[in-house]
């Protein structure tokens, strides 16, 4: 084992600098445990509230009509999001019965 001295004042300086170093890090992660998905929505969510298929779901995303945010694999959307394209889901709903209603009587 090796011995190294080093003057008391230089040490001191040492521990001040690794202390505030210490409640730095301390500050970053407390404010890292206060983020959560909160109010997000996944997948299984989405496809629920706008009863449409995951399929759906996909051209949604693709076209860009809903955004989202992705971690890892899993796909997050947020509830004002999707609240905002709930008359694009509804109308197409509404066009797509109109059409089958008319090839029906042709």
């Amino acid at each position: 084992m090796e011995v190294v001295t080093i003057e008391r004042s230089t040490y001191k300086e040492l521990l001040t600098s690794f202390n505030s170093f210490v409640t730095k890090m301390k500050e970053m992660a407390s404010r890292g445990n206060n983020k959560g998905l909160g109010d997000w929505l996944d997948n299984q969510d989405v496809c629920q509230m706008l009863n449409i298929s995951p399929k759906t779901l996909q051209m949604l995303r693709d076209n860009g009509t809903l955004s989202y945010s992705q971690i890892n694999r899993k796909v997050y959307y947020k509830p004002e999001d999707v609240d905002s394209i709930l008359h694009v889901v509804a109308g197409r709903d509404k066009d797509s019965k109109m059409c089958n209603l008319k090839t029906e009587y042709l």
